[in-house]
């Protein structure tokens, strides 16, 4: 059983920064590419960035040079450091990776994370 956690949602001001995890547990033996998700009131998920297993980042536009995704492979954690927050960042967050159990590859999502950012 793989489970994925987010934590580090929270409310902030405008401007302000949050740190979101996404931990992996479980019998893994590899966790692959892993994409952080957000989903505001009324709107669609949409992606924010991802991550390779070998540290590739990708950014959606609206959050480059704002948001930073990192992971440390040995703790199967992936991070977003959100920096310069602004109203529309306001949104569930969810954590969604590729993870290798026992020779098979199977896709999974957390319970996502609430960020609220205020004016």
């Amino acid at each position: 059983q793989v489970q994925l956690v987010e934590s580090g949602g929270g409310l902030v001001q405008a401007g302000g920064s949050l740190r979101l995890s996404c931990a992996a547990s479980g019998s893994i033996f590899s966790i692959n590419n892993v994409g952080w998700y957000r989903q505001a009131p009324g709107k669609q998920r949409e992606l924010v960035a991802t991550i390779s297993r070998g540290g590739r980042a990708n950014y959606a536009d609206s959050v480059k040079g704002r948001f930073t995704i990192s992971r440390d492979n040995a703790k199967n954690t992936v991070y977003l450091q959100m920096n310069s927050l602004k109203l529309e960042d306001t949104a569930v967050y969810y954590c969604n990776a590729d993870i290798s159990t026992k020779g098979l590859l199977s896709n999974y999502w957390g319970q996502g994370t609430q960020v609220t950012v205020s004016s």
